[in-house]
Formats: C-alpha cells, sequence, structure tokens
C-alpha cells in the first residue's frame, strides 16, 4: 500500500504540505514524517484513497503541533529576553507569492486554507480532518480570507473564492 500511496498520490501529499509551509523542501520532510508514522504501525488500508487520508490528517497534525510548539518557545524567549527595546524599522513592501501570504497567517487558519481551497474540501470534511467544529472552521477561513485581503487590497469573500488544485512536480516525481 505505502508503494501505491507513493506512487500514485505523493505529489498531492507534497501540495498540501507545501500550502501549510510555505517551502518545498520542509513539505518534502513533512510528508516523509507523516508515512513513517502512518506506516511504521503495520497499518491496513482498504484503498490508495483511505492511506491517503490517514497520511493528509498526520500532515496537518504534525504542522499544528509544530507550529504550537515554535509559539511556546517563542514565547519562552521573550519572556527570558533582557534586551532594550529597539527601533523597528518600517515593513518591506510585500511579495504577493502564496507562500509568503499563507506565512503571515496563523498555523490553524492557514490549515483551513489550504485544506478549504487549495485541496478543495468541504466545511465537514475540512473540520474532521483537523480534529474542530464546523463553525471554528468557518470562523478560521473567514477570518484568513480578511487577512489575505488586508494584505493583498482585495475584497474576495468566502462565496467569492473557487477551490484550486495544485499540482506541484519537480525532477520528474509527481
Amino acid at each position: 500500500m505505502l508503494e501505491a500511496l507513493c506512487r500514485e498520490r505523493y505529489g498531492r501529499l507534497v501540495a498540501l504540505a507545501t500550502m501549510l509551509l510555505g517551502s518545498r523542501d520542509g513539505a518534502e520532510d513533512l510528508v516523509q514524517e507523516a508515512l513513517i508514522s502512518v506506516f511504521s504501525k503495520h497499518r491496513t488500508f482498504p484503498s490508495v484513497a483511505a492511506a491517503e487520508g490517514y497520511v493528509r490528517a498526520a500532515i496537518t497534525s504534525r504542522f499544528l503541533d509544530a507550529a504550537r510548539k515554535s509559539s511556546k518557545e517563542k514565547d519562552s524567549w521573550r519572556r527570558h529576553a533582557m534586551r532594550e527595546p529597539s527601533v523597528v524599522p518600517a515593513p518591506e513592501p510585500q511579495s504577493l507569492a502564496l507562500e509568503d501570504l499563507l506565512g503571515q497567517l496563523a498555523p490553524r487558519v492557514r490549515a483551513c486554507i489550504a485544506l478549504r481551497f487549495l485541496d478543495d474540501l468541504s466545511i465537514a470534511q475540512t473540520a474532521s480532518a483537523l480534529g474542530l467544529s464546523d463553525g471554528a472552521v468557518k470562523r478560521y477561513v473567514s477570518d484568513g480570507l480578511a487577512a489575505l485581503n488586508a494584505v493583498m487590497g482585495t475584497a474576495a469573500s468566502v462565496d467569492d473564492v473557487v477551490g484550486a488544485r495544485i499540482d506541484v512536480r519537480r525532477s520528474g516525481r509527481a
């Protein structure tokens, strides 16, 4: 099952991880960790689609866990920092690359946006994949679109957004 999953769905798994992390190299590492975690426990799956769903859940779970850990570490560093306040320079003009824009969102918001629109999952499917309520997913999606609109200078609403399938290919791999 692992070989079939990697052959048929690896590109889609990496695309999801890329949208979450904003880095192809980091995405491939995240996919590998998820594959190892899922298949090291000798699970059996009735189909490649079922295995892919399980790996997708492991990818988003690992992404959110890492984001929480990073946030806690940053808070710890802030509490223990003994520096004098410094002047913060004006921000540089924003790049409009999708990875950069998604990287500005909070991890759960980014995960909801990526699963909902880039992976074309329904509200219920996104909620199930992330272990959230439908209402929480709707709120995170709304907050994410508002933040993206503010940065991009647009006024898209949830009804205006159409899912976009992403096909990430590199070095001949799908």
